[in-house]
């Protein structure tokens, strides 16, 4: 046998025992793999909703931020910084979440995170309506941000591995535009009503027992045991711990950096408008907190609508153009200094950006191998929520 050929023998040897990661699963990965369907088990038309209601509880504790901001600085007497922690805090709870959420789920399933997520909003949510001091508010949002990363990390791997996944996650992120769109309105209004800023954290707590009922009742046999049935590791996987597995693939970290950005507009945007529109464009603090409600409902219509233009186009041609589109609204709302253009430029920002996250979502789904999708999901989501405390 010549040298060469034993070269290549033992090249070969190392390369099987070594775990390569590829932009993409393997073929055998892709054969073995079925996905499931919006209604094939039956019972994920209802798992879905239980999904919806989940991330609209999600999207309302985010939504809220910007209306709340100035009655925050006024009611606890902060500087502009301070209050900004509030932004910053839930980050802690979405890193925490990607430490653990893996592990929930090979211990004890979806029906872990049916449970622990909405117990985590559920608890903040009933601390904060009793108007607690600045410091403690902080703290419960590092929960909420542990509940927010769990939900996210979970039920985005799911449903984007389904058919026809960029419609079925534009539905997911939809309702979370849905409940960012409501509650500053609901606040706002409240606020209007005479009531305290804390009272708004009542339909929250609201929101998140009924969230906890209906995760409960359609995940509960989804157990650690069903889960490991449905994610077994492909032959290329090193046969470590999965999350480390997903922290050594570039895709993990590149869709880690796409969503870092994105969440980091998208919060700012719907986070600060309302101290932009009334510092910057001379509005009136009522009419100001209604603007984020426009850009929640641009996200909002976005998902819903162009969620079939990702999965007829393609995610590459769809994400471009909407990033073209988007840059121009930007330089918009910027550069001219009319209150009712500038509201306008963002809730059609709001409709060109709301796809981006759902779209780099199924991306990550269909590069990384199945096994890989809950907690390289969840590693990508944690950052995305750094991007969001930037």
């Amino acid at each position: 046998m010549s040298t060469t050929t034993v070269e290549l023998a033992l090249q070969e040897q190392q390369e099987s025992q070594s775990p390569v990661y590829t932009f993409g699963p393997s073929a055998d990965d892709a054969i073995v793999q079925e996905k499931q369907k919006w209604n094939d088990p039956a019972i994920n038309k209802w798992r879905l909703l239980a999904t919806f209601a989940s991330f609209a509880v999600v999207g309302a504790s985010d939504g809220v931020y910007g209306a709340l901001v100035p009655y925050l600085r006024e009611d606890y007497k902060l500087s502009t910084t301070v209050v900004s922690l509030i932004f910053v805090t839930p980050f802690a709870g979405y890193t925490m979440a990607t430490l653990i959420v893996n592990k929930i789920h090979m211990t004890f399933g979806q029906r872990g995170i049916a449970i622990i997520g909405p117990l985590c909003h559920i608890i903040p949510f009933a601390i904060m309506a009793i108007h607690p001091p600045w410091p403690v508010m902080l703290g419960v949002y590092v929960i909420v941000g542990l509940g927010n990363g769990l939900i996210d990390a979970a039920w985005n791997s799911w449903i984007a591995d389904m058919t026809n996944a960029n419609t079925m996650m534009g539905f997911l992120q939809a309702f979370y535009g849905l409940g960012a769109t409501l509650s500053p309105t609901i606040a706002t209004q409240m606020i209007k009503s005479g009531l305290r800023w804390n009272y708004f954290y009542y339909t929250l707590l609201g929101g998140s027992v009924l969230e906890l009922l209906a995760s409960v009742a359609m995940f509960w046999k989804e157990n650690a045991d069903s889960f490991r049935a449905k994610n077994r590791r492909g032959p290329d996987s090193s046969g470590g711990s999965r999350t480390t597995e997903a922290m050594k693939s570039p895709i993990t970290w590149l869709i880690a950096v796409w969503l870092f950005v994105y969440m980091g507009v998208e919060v700012s945007v719907g986070g600060w408008v309302v101290d932009f529109m009334v510092q910057a464009r001379n509005g009136e603090p009522f009419e100001s907190g209604l603007v984020p409600t426009g850009f929640w409902a641009g996200v909002t219509i976005g998902r819903l609508v162009l969620g079939f233009v990702n999965d007829c186009e393609g995610e590459r041609i769809a994400i471009t153009i909407y990033l073209a589109i988007s840059i121009a609204l930007e330089l918009v709302f910027w550069l001219v200094p009319w209150f009712v253009v500038s509201a306008v430029a963002v809730s059609l920002l709001g409709f060109f950006t709301g796809p981006l996250f759902p779209a780099a979502i199924v991306t990550a789904a269909k590069l990384l191998p199945k096994h890989l999708h809950t907690p390289g999901i969840g590693l990508a989501s944690a950052l995305a929520g750094g991007g969001g405390a930037m």
